[in-house]
């Protein structure tokens, strides 16, 4: 997402605001505050969390005339920045009853009405670069959004439909290749004066062997065969860590595949249907991922490997799992203050995945884009790309 000048910055500024609402329409009442598990956040929350960065981040501190909604909002809305001060722990955002889901649709109201004032006069290259980031930070909870009410739903005992519309095109992963990468110096990071976010930047050589990398990713069929063979119960395929995920949590199969009368079922936003073989693999986290590669006598790509191939591949259907721990790039600095919290203090115990999903807004994707999670994490549109 390039911002050309005030007008495209508007324009981009409603439609992405419009969108984050169109995925809750939906939404029965009830579901807007359900929080499952830690990991998980309401959707009101989403909703009130992104509205309160614009208001954080940019009204209070750069628009003198504007008047703060409740100043209460900031102790509930503040996500992780411990520059901003106290917050609601993340385990207990499902206990927000109120303020209510009305309340919220008031609030990005009045904070739109006030954005829009502000765009329509002159802003500083910094104000610009701050709303910017506030734009993809929604597109962020965007996809959080949508992960977030699959697993509420997908966790509902009925397994009620979000949508009996397609929310999205699943491709078909059909003759995979392995493509060979000759060994050389190579170059990774973020280059030209698009957006980025700041942990892409440090563009820097690296040296790689030669590898090889497969074109397509792993299916739900190819993942089928190995949860089959009885993988889940061998611990010599698994890391340490994910071996005692496995037996501690009880794990047999990804998020959301069930054995019902003995045929294979996996909810989806259309409701519980049968698992498409052709498809690729889904919510599997990076313990599942290594287990399957090192099952297929295979590895999973590094982050350097896998940007450098990605020119020569389709991606975006799936965050794929690499074998890179997430660290900073050479010289990679926090920004002071709130915005230095954004990805700087998260580089550790994490894995880098790159790519994007079926479920990435439009203009969010980027082959050098940075995503993060603990090893353990399932509930994104994570899959597998294999490497040898």
């Amino acid at each position: 997402m390039l911002i050309l000048n005030m007008k495209e910055l508007l324009i981009q500024y409603n439609a992405i605001r419009q969108h984050t609402e169109n995925i809750c329409m939906p939404l029965a009442r009830e579901d807007y505050v359900v929080q499952p598990v830690m990991d998980v956040s309401p959707p009101k929350w989403h909703l009130g969390h992104s509205t309160w960065f614009f208001e954080t981040f940019v009204l209070k501190p750069h628009f003198t005339a504007y008047t703060e909604f409740d100043s209460q909002y900031n102790f509930v809305f503040n996500s992780y920045y411990e520059t901003i001060g106290a917050r609601v722990i993340r385990t207990d955002r499902g206990n927000l009853s109120r303020p209510s889901v009305d309340d919220i649709y008031s609030y990005r109201q009045h904070v739109n009405d006030a954005m829009r004032t502000l765009l329509a006069g002159p802003l500083t290259k910094e104000l610009t670069g701050i709303i910017t980031l506030g734009l993809h930070h929604e597109q962020q909870h965007q996809e959080l959004l949508y992960t977030d009410i699959k697993y509420i739903l997908g966790h509902n005992p009925l397994f009620p439909a979000y949508s009996t519309t397609s929310v999205y095109q699943e491709p078909v992963v059909v003759n995979t290749r392995f493509l060979t990468i000759p060994a050389g110096i190579y170059e990774i990071g973020h280059q030209g004066k698009d957006f980025c976010f700041d942990n892409e930047q440090g563009r820097h050589k690296v040296y790689l062997g030669e590898y090889k990398i497969a074109d397509q990713l792993v299916t739900n069929g190819e993942y089928l065969a190995f949860v089959k063979a009885g993988a889940y119960q061998d611990f010599r395929y698994w890391h340490a860590e994910g071996w005692d995920w496995v037996k501690k949590n009880d794990i047999s199969g990804p998020l959301y595949w069930h054995l019902v009368g003995g045929r294979r079922m996996c909810y989806t936003y259309a409701g519980l249907q049968e698992l498409d073989l052709s498809a690729p693999v889904c919510h599997i986290s990076y313990y599942e991922a290594a287990a399957y590669a090192a099952w297929k006598g295979l590895r999973l790509p590094t982050e350097a490997e896998w940007e450098i191939a990605s020119q020569q591949f389709k991606w975006g259907a799936r965050w794929e799992w690499t074998n890179s721990a997430y660290l900073p790039y050479p010289g990679f600095t926090k920004a002071p203050g709130a915005v230095g919290e954004y990805n700087g203090k998260f580089m550790v115990n994490q894995m880098v995945l790159r790519g994007a999903s079926v479920m990435t807004p439009e203009g969010h994707s980027r082959h050098t884009y940075r995503n993060f999670f603990h090893p353990q994490h399932q509930w994104q549109f994570t899959g597998i790309r294999l490497a040898e």
